[in-house]
């Protein structure tokens, strides 16, 4: 047993995870001597993410070309993100509501903590228009959108050419696929190398984050901090093992037990994409979904699946309103779930996810100067949403994947 535990990859992602912690609080801001580590995993994981995805949308279009379960796995995906990210922004108003994270803070001290600080120069709000989101998912140039990685429009653009490829007869079709799917395979077998660095990579990573913020600044909104945690544990807890146990054929104990490792990647890097070869490894391999549905539902959600950032935005908004004494009304909570909600999901497509805070706001009509305080500690936030977020993926992916089995 102790054996098996010793050569169990993420056994090692823990351990370095903990001592990346223990050195960056020992190191303080020295601890940064380490980051070089932390910053070469993560170019290894990206300089492989955007190919895999490319490869992974086109060869599962392909695969599932005009037959029923195109449409069937489409659908269900995007209602299945639909309905998750509304539920997420109803739990965090709950928590809001409930618990009030922003009662009895000082707004003079926040005043005073961000002083020399700006949220937005021109003092404006970004926007959220729909038919600028709708236009940005179109690659004029899908080169270009390789080369920049625009996952959105490497996505739209490879279920075209996905699509396209399930037109052609046999037996020329059966032979583009039959490439992919070799493409495919190679790029998991680099994937799975690179996986061996990741212990160090973590490591660097932890250490730095850990000496960089330390542990101060955390106690200044450590309100908002322990209420978000919490919506995130009845997200993750509650909600998604329930959606698990009634609507797929995997355990929830096998679930929680396979997501351990993808998981811990996901906290150490905050980033969906850098975690997603890992996560369709361990949905694939561990938890018997079809290459298929993962090709399609995980590059899919990991760039529009976002129901910790609903969540973050959601409660960062009542945050701020009980610390400025403002009563919210209905149409102001409405605003909230609606914003929180389309912007979590198109967020793909706004540059930097803390910018969406200002938009919700906005929105609700709450004043906005003390975001820079959240803005230090954006990394943090960052690290635990993309948790639920990978998580919220991989839950889709099992659901999906029954229900197309059973077509």
């Amino acid at each position: 047993m102790l054996k098996k535990i010793v050569k169990n990859l993420g056994f090692w992602i823990l351990i370095a995870m903990v001592v990346g912690i223990v050195v960056g609080a020992c190191m303080g801001a020295q601890s940064s001597m380490f980051a070089p580590l932390g910053t070469l995993f993560i170019q290894l994981i990206k300089m492989l993410v955007i190919p895999l995805v490319a490869l992974s949308i086109i060869s599962g279009a392909a695969s599932l070309g005009n037959s029923r379960s195109a449409g069937v796995i489409g659908g269900i995906t995007i209602a299945f993100i639909m309905l998750t990210t509304v539920v997420a922004v109803l739990i965090a108003i709950a928590g809001g509501i409930v618990l009030a994270p922003g009662e009895g803070i000082d707004k003079e001290t926040i005043a005073s903590l961000t002083a020399t600080n700006s949220v937005n120069p021109d003092g404006e709000a970004p926007t959220l228009n729909f038919w600028d989101t709708i236009i940005g998912m179109i690659p004029a140039n899908p080169i270009a959108a390789l080369a920049e990685g625009n996952i959105l429009q490497i996505i739209v653009f490879g279920l075209f050419l996905g699509f396209g490829i399930a037109a052609l007869a046999e037996p020329r079709r059966g032979k583009i696929i039959s490439g992919l799917n070799g493409l495919l395979e190679a790029l998991v077998w680099c994937i799975e190398k690179v996986m061996w660095v990741a212990p160090i990579g973590v490591f660097g990573l932890m250490a730095d984050a850990v000496g960089t913020f330390g542990f101060d600044i955390l106690l200044r909104i450590a309100n908002l901090l322990w209420v978000y945690l919490l919506c995130i544990l009845v997200m993750g807890l509650l909600v998604y093992p329930l959606l698990i146990g009634s609507l797929s054929r995997v355990s929830v104990r096998t679930f929680m037990r396979e997501m351990l490792r993808p998981q811990i990647i996901a906290f150490t890097t905050a980033s969906s994409m850098v975690t997603l070869p890992i996560n369709m490894e361990t949905c694939e391999n561990r938890l018997g979904v079809s290459k298929q549905t993962s090709g399609f539902v995980l590059p899919l959600g990991a760039t529009i699946n976002m129901t910790g950032n609903a969540i973050y935005y959601t409660l960062v908004a009542l945050f701020f309103a009980q610390i400025y004494d403002i009563d919210l009304s209905m149409s102001q909570y409405i605003a909230i779930v609606v914003v929180a909600s389309l912007g979590s999901i198109g967020q793909a497509g706004v540059p930097g996810p803390t910018l969406l805070v200002v938009a919700v706001l906005v929105a609700a009509g709450i004043p906005i100067e003390g975001l820079p305080l959240l803005y230090a500690l954006d990394r943090v936030f960052d690290m635990i949403r993309t948790v639920l977020n990978i998580t919220g993926d991989a839950v889709c992916a099992v659901v999906t994947d029954r229900f197309i089995k059973e077509c």
